[in-house]
């Protein structure tokens, strides 16, 4: 049975089909190369959590009540409509590792066929292009990018390692320098890949690249998920973990919507905002 919604925001309130719901923005052609289209997600509890760190090992893990399959279908329909997906050396170490899944390809698998041809009848590449934003440039290349054919760039700041940005160019990738310490700042990187020609920008990244897009007034987009449960927990994860925002933190909802059924039962929202005129 496929799965339902109700639209809540902008009313009146409507039932609706979950799948395709995130394909109808078109991200890809809202932006530009002088103003790429940069969304990012999350999916948090209802304390804010959206990831929960054990104390002794400093790992960080998604909570398995955070988790549901509707969300993941919005996920990837988020996915299928970026030009470039903006992922970190975190998030690659951790995949090496064993403790994350794969999430750099859109549609290799049999339930979601539709998502490659969707990208296909709406003049995508058959994969987008992979950004790896990283301080330290110490992280593992998987290999699915190069066996699927992906563009892999990798973004740093001007004052990170020179013999590791040697070594990534020797090895054949694209080194972007995007910010004027150690770190990638968001509107260097925006700009950056607008210059490459990738004008809808997805970040699969943290809190860090969120607040730096957020200062940067590049964020364009944020879609969040809030599962209907507490987590408690003394050591988490929120969305940012920086100063204060003041203004570059307002925004406004353009849409909300109702999932009953999931996670477990016990009900989810799916809201979009985007950023006020400063």
């Amino acid at each position: 049975m496929t799965a339902r919604m109700l639209r809540l925001f902008p009313g009146p309130p409507e039932d609706m089909a979950l799948d395709g719901a995130y394909l109808a923005h078109r991200l890809h052609e809202r932006g530009s190369a002088g103003a790429p289209f940069v969304y990012a997600s999350f999916v948090a509890s209802l304390d804010g959590r959206i990831a929960l760190r054990d104390p002794m090992t400093g790992e960080s893990r998604l909570p398995a009540g955070l988790v549901s399959g509707n969300d993941f279908r919005l996920f990837l329909e988020l996915q299928a409509q970026a030009d470039c997906m903006v992922t970190h050396g975190g998030y690659l170490r951790d995949l090496a590792a064993g403790r994350l899944d794969n999430v750099l390809q859109v549609g290799t698998q049999d339930a979601t066929r539709d998502l490659a041809r969707w990208r296909t009848d709406n003049g995508l590449a058959p994969q987008p292009a992979l950004v790896i934003a990283s301080a330290s440039l110490d992280f593992p290349m998987p290999d699915s990018p190069a066996r699927h054919g992906q563009r892999v760039l990798i973004a740093t700041g001007a004052a990170a390692p020179a013999e590791r940005i040697a070594q990534w160019r020797a090895a054949g990738h694209e080194v972007l320098a995007v910010g004027s310490g150690a770190s990638v700042e968001g509107g260097p990187l925006a700009d950056a890949l607008g210059r490459q020609g990738l004008r809808s920008i997805y970040l699969l990244t943290g809190p860090r690249m969120l607040d730096t897009m957020l200062r940067d007034r590049r964020l364009s987009r944020l879609y969040l998920t809030t599962a209907h449960r507490l987590l408690g927990g003394e050591s988490f994860h929120s969305m940012l973990a920086g100063p204060e925002l003041g203004d570059a933190g307002r925004l406004r909802l353009c849409a909300l919507h109702y999932d009953a059924s999931a996670p477990d039962g016990t009900g989810q929202f799916f809201a979009h905002f985007e950023p006020r005129p400063a």
